[in-house]
């Protein structure tokens, strides 16, 4: 018979979570993480229908679902499947590349206040694609025309990545210097971006500080594509990886003593959140704050020790998508998502850092 509360057979049998074998593989079976990860996924759905609905001309909702799922009208599919499909999925990608950067970096780093923006990934993607645009002459053109920006933005953020890595490194990785280390190269590199936007051409300015503030603006297939299979790719490594991640949440004689490689492991997944970063970066710009918010807010709603790998990514893509639609329905034409995002994020990281200091 089970024990009464109290007894120690009802206590230990209590703290067992269920579990499910599949293969070689185990997993936790946690209904309610999976329940707040199908709202969260059905919740991106319907704004992301909603989004490509809204326009100069309006298109239902049953229109746009039966356009997506190849049963809609020919005026419907050339509105919907040329001119805005492109723009939502750019979002959905880009929301979905961005919260698990943040939530792989917040692991990593066992910080709330981690994440590639605070990491300099941003700003040194940031700093080369400014510097290629104000340039003038023959190797900057060159390098524009051979690889593309996007291409040239991710290169960038991947380099400061690693320098930060680097610069973090001693005999292992520390959370806390790897954030004051990236906040180090942040400030520098952005330090750099506003010498050259103060030194650059007028016109120039003006295409560099367009791309600063994060747009999803004029996003074509080719763009989408790239994020598309970029994100995809990414996202299988970090899902081999990621069940060798879990023991490292214990701290790392533990997971040294259950023969997780954590240092690899740790470098592989940092590497892949600074390529998901880069990737985002390189399609829309750098977004604010979206990769710092979106794993608190799974993390919160899925009741989590850690920010849930899926989740977050669901999260980033509803936070990034339900943006971008503020920003073409509520606020005046042309102002870009970024500005709705900085204006979510920027209180909740003043939220995180008072929780911090009350800690």
């Amino acid at each position: 018979m089970p024990g009464k509360p109290g007894e120690p057979g009802s206590a230990g049998k209590a703290a067992v979570a269920p579990g499910v074998r599949l293969g070689g593989l185990s997993f936790v079976w946690r209904p309610y993480v999976l329940a707040v990860t199908l709202l969260l996924t059905g919740a991106t759905f319907l704004v992301f229908c909603l989004s490509i609905s809204v326009g100069d001309f309006q298109i239902g909702l049953s229109r746009v679902i039966a356009t997506i799922f190849g049963r809609g009208e020919p005026v419907d599919e050339f509105i919907i499947m040329d001119l805005r499909l492109p723009r939502a999925l750019a979002g959905l990608v880009v929301g979905v590349a961005l919260g698990v950067s943040g939530a792989l970096t917040q692991s990593i780093a066992r910080n709330p206040l981690a994440s590639p923006d605070v990491l300099g990934i941003t700003a040194g993607a940031s700093a080369v694609a400014v510097f290629l645009v104000s340039a003038s002459g023959g190797a900057a053109t060159a390098v524009v025309d051979s690889v593309g920006l996007s291409a040239a933005a991710l290169a960038g953020g991947l380099c400061t990545g690693l320098l930060v890595y680097f610069l973090a490194w001693r005999r292992g990785v520390d959370g806390f210097r790897l954030i004051l280390i990236g906040i180090s190269v942040s400030a520098v590199m952005e330090a750099i971006t506003t010498w050259l936007l103060v030194s650059a051409d007028i016109r120039d300015v003006a295409r560099a500080q367009a791309w600063l503030v994060g747009s999803l603006d004029n996003r074509a297939w080719d763009d989408v594509e790239i994020a598309l299979w970029g994100t995809l790719v990414l996202l299988a490594v970090v899902s081999c990886v990621a069940f060798q991640f879990k023991p490292m949440h214990f701290g790392d004689e533990v997971a040294a003593g259950l023969g997780v490689r954590y240092q690899m492991v740790r470098a592989v997944l940092l590497l892949c959140a600074v390529l998901l970063a880069g990737t985002a970066v390189s399609a829309a710009g750098p977004v604010p704050f979206v990769a710092l918010v979106a794993p608190q807010v799974a993390m919160r709603l899925a009741r989590c020790p850690t920010p849930p790998l899926v989740a977050s990514g669901m999260a980033g893509a509803l936070l990034l998508i339900g943006a971008d639609l503020v920003a073409r329905t509520v606020l005046p034409d042309g102002l870009p998502v970024g500005v709705v995002t900085a204006a979510i994020g920027g209180p909740f990281l003043v939220y995180l850092l008072v929780r911090a200091n009350l800690r």
